[in-house]
């Protein structure tokens, strides 16, 4: 009798696993293209944030903002880089808490969680379409700074600002794990990770400069991952730093995405043993 290889038989799971991710995305694609007046105002919205943030920036001298490799920026400019991040945070942090809400309003958490499919598949499903369309939001945001409002980035500056980035996001992912696992254990009480989460980026220096928030903060952003990503990205899309530059940013975030998605994992974990042994998985 033979046997199939155990590289194969990964290989294959591996496919399979693939295919239920593209389903998740086409499911998610599919709802939101049914509901067509979200795509309609969302865009508009976008239209307006950009007005405002324009208008709030007439307000604001550029000489009380910092410069970065000596070259001086505009609010705008400034800001625009701290949106795009705090987009990324925003998905990271709550597509999976919702997506957990969701599945348990329906009464469809307990009978997913019961198919074949690993959790981590679960996770990247329930986001993928969101981590594919904020990117396309956030380069159409860009485009309208530059070319309404003559915003300047550097484009030497992008592919470092892209790993930063990717640096990043698994520690804002891992707090989202936390706080879908909050959503699983008390239904409504994912909402305390969202506040620190929002503290922090009150203290990140991502719609403010840090000098004119109190010290304490500014003592703190070396700690702070939010203010640790954002400077970075101001220093590599502002001021075209290269990848050496941005490197030690990276090497300080790394630890703390990996320490994230540890918490987020056990976290889960817990939750979910949790409620199977109280058999309560399926309410909501």
């Amino acid at each position: 009798m033979s046997r199939i290889p155990v590289a194969d038989t990964r290989a294959q799971a591996l496919r399979e696993e693939g295919q239920k991710v593209f389903a998740f995305v086409r499911r998610d694609f599919l709802t939101a293209f049914s509901y067509r007046l979200p795509f309609v105002t969302d865009w508009l919205s976008l239209v307006l944030q950009t007005l405002v943030f324009a208008y709030i920036g007439k307000l604001i001298p550029a000489s009380s903002l910092p410069t970065y490799h000596g070259l001086p920026v505009d609010y705008l400019e400034f800001v625009a880089v701290g949106i795009t991040l705090s987009s990324f945070i925003a998905v990271g942090l709550s597509r999976l808490a919702n997506a957990i809400r969701q599945e348990q309003v329906q009464g469809t958490l307990e009978v997913l969680l019961l198919t074949p499919t690993a959790w981590t598949t679960i996770q990247i499903g329930s986001a993928v379409y969101d981590v594919l369309y904020v990117p396309i939001r956030t380069v159409i945001f860009l485009s309208l700074t530059t070319l309404i409002f003559h915003a300047h980035y550097e484009l030497s500056g992008l592919l470092p600002s892209l790993a930063v980035l990717v640096a990043f996001i698994p520690c804002v992912w891992g707090l989202g794990v936390v706080s879908a696992s909050a959503t699983l254990t008390f239904r409504r009480g994912s909402g305390g990770i969202g506040i620190l989460v929002s503290l922090a980026t009150l203290g990140s220096g991502t719609y403010v400069p840090l000098a004119v928030l109190p010290s304490f903060a500014s003592r703190a952003a070396g700690l702070n991952p939010i203010a640790i990503a954002v400077g970075a990205m101001r220093d590599a899309l502002l001021g075209g730093a290269s990848f050496g530059e941005v490197w030690p940013a990276i090497v300080k975030l790394v630890p703390m995405s990996a320490g994230a998605m540890l918490l987020g994992a056990l976290a889960f974990r817990a939750a979910l043993a949790r409620e199977r042994k109280h058999g309560t998985l399926g309410l909501y």
